[in-house]
């Protein structure tokens, strides 16, 4: 397929427009990042793949919840009480 397109200004940068034809071909939407590259005075653009996103579980993200709770729990009581020396309050 064979798409010619204008080259315009907008603002301080130059602007080229891909229609929607393109894009669905290209499995891209609105916002997608295009790697560009020069090869033999050829414009190339390559869709920038993102690697996928870690996805945890409750369990996961949740896990050593309870010894925090029990270290807190021990260093209670050194947070009570007002300065009793020269440190910040």
């Amino acid at each position: 397929m064979s798409v010619t397109s204008k080259i315009r200004r907008q603002g301080g940068a130059a602007v080229i427009t891909l229609p929607p034809t393109l894009l669905r071909l290209l499995h891209l939407e609105v916002g997608a990042q295009l790697e560009l590259n020069v090869v033999n005075g050829e414009l190339i653009a390559r869709p920038v793949v993102q690697p996928a996103r870690n996805r945890y579980s409750l369990a996961e993200l949740l896990e050593g919840a309870e010894e925090m709770a029990e270290l807190n729990a021990q260093t209670a009581a050194g947070r009570e009480g007002g300065p009793v020396g020269r440190e910040l309050g």
